[in-house]
């Protein structure tokens, strides 16, 4: 994925603060080509600003067209968002399966995203300028999503996809994660917690309860500190009774 060829086309927008909402979004995403169906000077260059806040450039350069064709152009995928089916729209991609389709395309060239207006959302001729329907699943009481909302999670898996599979942090391997369970069978059999025939099923008790919390690098430490100092207090406690009674 090249987010560089990621374009968003934003067709008759209703909303100026939508507009700068959307900027924001595709600035959270590192996309940066914004092109909207209408004239410029229908929108409240102050509304953008105030929710565009640190991604007003995205609208200072912002390309105004006549039509969806016209704003598509130069590229060689246009997808209609949009939370209507039927037979008209054809067969709609899942997010995520749009981004898996625009990864390998976007490499050599441009792929568009149309969003409709807010009010509408896109009509079945608008749709039939794009070349393909994307469709955010939403709740069957409430499915009308905001301008941006839309826009922030079109572009969210435009960034996943080029960034690959990201995560907080790197779950253990059943490996290391031996290391974390040996620590915890070793002091607690230190502390007589149990009888040594008992050992291989607190071993297996714990290997699997810690397998499914998919653990850190840290959080196995944690547990390892917080056991062997449990296990340290309890030998000084044996210790300094012994004392007294001796």
């Amino acid at each position: 994925m090249n987010l560089s060829n990621i374009v968003i086309v934003l067709d008759h927008p209703d909303e100026s603060r939508n507009i700068g909402a959307a900027c924001r979004a595709m600035a959270n995403n590192d996309i940066s080509d914004l092109r909207i169906v209408g004239k410029k000077e229908n929108y409240d260059l102050e509304r953008i600003y105030t929710l565009a806040i640190h991604a007003k450039d995205i609208f200072d350069n912002a390309r105004f067209y006549n039509d969806i064709n016209e704003a598509t152009a130069d590229c060689t995928i246009s997808a209609g968002t949009t939370r209507r089916r039927g037979k008209k729209r054809g067969k709609l991609l899942l997010p995520e399966e749009f981004a898996e389709l625009a990864g390998a395309k976007t490499e050599n060239a441009k792929v568009a995203i149309v969003f409709g207006n807010e009010r509408a959302g896109l009509s079945d001729e608008q749709l039939d300028m794009c070349t393909l329907g994307v469709c955010i699943p939403s709740s069957e009481n409430f499915g009308s999503l905001n301008l941006s909302h839309a826009v922030q999670i079109l572009c969210y898996q435009m960034f996943r996809e080029e960034k690959g599979n990201l995560t907080g942090y790197t779950p253990l391997t059943l490996q290391r994660l031996d290391k974390t369970v040996d620590c915890i069978t070793d002091n607690l059999q230190k502390i007589g917690f149990f009888k040594m025939p008992g050992r291989e099923d607190m071993e297996n008790f714990w290997r699997s309860v810690l397998a499914r919390a998919s653990l850190s690098e840290s959080e196995a430490q944690y547990l390892e500190k917080t056991f062997t100092k449990m296990s340290g207090l309890a030998a000084k406690n044996e210790k300094s009774n012994n004392d007294i009674t001796s």
